[in-house]
């Protein structure tokens, strides 16, 4: 057997709220019940084909029920189960975590005379006292092109 680098119990988790719409539904149901087309308005770029799949996924996880009102035109109506208001709390420290670390990214973005990289969205600054290599050609190398790493001069 196998062992995992990471908890089983930690996949347990991810697999419940992983997918790009899982977390805002959560969000939007925490507030309070919501219709489909509610649901569809409040969480912008969201296909109604993926949501009714997040949705049946979700419901059969235990974290949203779906209740069906007698009416003409039918109305449904979706909300969170206790579980999922518990899953829903234990996501509130993530997002703390998450607030500290856009303001980490911030920061780094507005520091000056710190060089970023760009386009990876979210590179920590280098200090600028670490200085970077770079490839270049050693004199006298063999015909295959060997290079080596040398300090950048500047």
């Amino acid at each position: 057997m196998t062992e995992q680098p990471y908890p089983a119990e930690l996949t347990a988790a991810l697999n419940v709220i992983g997918g790009k719409w899982k977390v805002p539904i959560l969000c939007e149901l925490r507030r309070s019940s919501r219709r489909f087309g509610e649901l569809r308005r409040l969480i912008p770029g969201v296909s109604e084909k993926v949501l009714i799949q997040q949705l049946r996924e979700m419901e059969a996880d235990g974290v949203v029920s779906r209740e069906i009102f007698d009416e003409v035109p039918p109305r449904v109506e979706y909300s969170l189960t206790g579980y999922g208001s518990s899953l829903s709390e234990a996501l509130r420290p993530l997002g703390v975590w998450g607030a500290a670390h856009q303001r980490r990214l911030a920061w780094a973005l507005e520091a000056p005379g710190v060089e970023t990289r760009q386009p990876r969205r979210h590179r920590l600054p280098v200090p600028p006292t670490v200085r970077r290599t770079r490839k270049v050609r050693r004199p006298g190398a063999d015909h295959l092109g060997s290079t080596g790493l040398v300090p950048r001069l500047a």
